[in-house]
């Protein structure tokens, strides 16, 4: 007869076996209360990143403008609550299980804070464009960090992971495309303007929930007014087909000093693996 510890083991890898299925059909995924007990301490290291911006910390709206919001990313290894996360919880694992991929590498973390307020709306896009990475095993694990209501959560286009299409990166002031210069990238098709043509997914969400999705998922918000702060932490992983690769024009993260070659794998030393499938697992 199994432990109690072996039983919760097993239903808690059950679970993001089930997550996984879910989140590879519609590329877009929400977990209940995964990381509550990691709210906290990651509210702590956003005010920390708040206090002092890394040199890619920005307010892509001014603060005098409609919708105040700041985002950071890659400061994982200067805030300690931040590495203690990505370290010490079970978001490899979840990120590991949900691509169906043998390991899970970490690529960066997002910061993102809404303010109360108006709002603007976030325009539809899909963040692999504005990586120097491709691949089909690919998550971004979206943690809410404030309770987040229906009319202002992510919404997801369902199944659009798997168009087989790549939509020019937008700004988020605006909604204009990058002017990246290549073939291969359209403009993004005016989602709204057509919803029966698609099913889009939209969850509200408690301090401490997940939402999880494939890096090729289009998502964007409404610009329904904030009554209260929406705070974000995103961690970003790769799966095992994951490579480099280059895009024409600027990427976000830029990564200066990375040096790879097209088609390589992602460095080990800048991108560590966190999760091996078969070696043990750590409890949220």
């Amino acid at each position: 007869m199994e432990s109690m510890n072996e039983a919760h083991e097993r239903r808690r890898v059950d679970f993001d076996l089930q997550a996984g299925e879910a989140f590879l059909c519609d590329g877009a995924f929400c977990l209940r209360g995964v990381f509550r007990d990691w709210v906290e301490p990651l509210r702590h290291g956003v005010e920390t990143n708040l206090a002092d911006p890394g040199p890619h910390g920005q307010k892509s709206i001014g603060d005098a403008e409609q919708g105040r919001f700041f985002n950071d990313y890659c400061n994982w290894q200067r805030i300690p609550e931040f590495s203690a996360f990505l370290h010490g919880s079970s978001v490899a694992t979840v990120a590991g299980l949900a691509m169906g991929a043998n390991r899970a590498q970490f690529f960066h973390e997002h910061v993102l804070v809404k303010e109360a307020g108006p709002a603007r709306a976030t325009p539809w896009h899909h963040d692999m464009p504005y990586y120097c990475v491709e691949g089909t095993q690919t998550v971004t694990v979206w943690v809410a960090l404030d309770d987040v209501p229906l009319e202002t959560t992510l919404r997801f286009v369902a199944g659009s992971h798997r168009w087989g299409r790549l939509f020019y990166p937008r700004w988020f002031k605006d909604g204009a495309n990058y002017d990246y210069r290549g073939p291969g990238y359209e403009p993004v098709p005016d989602i709204d303007a057509e919803p029966e043509r698609h099913r889009i997914l939209a969850w509200p969400l408690l301090a401490g929930d997940a939402l999880l999705f494939d890096f090729r998922t289009l998502h964007g918000t409404l610009g329904t007014p904030l009554k209260q702060r929406r705070r974000a932490f995103a961690a970003r992983w790769l799966g095992d087909d994951v490579r480099y690769c280059e895009r024409p024009g600027r990427t976000s993260p830029p990564f200066p000093g990375l040096q790879q070659n097209p088609g390589e794998a992602m460095r080990e030393d800048w991108f560590p693996v966190l999760w091996r499938a078969g070696v043990s697992e750590t409890q949220p």
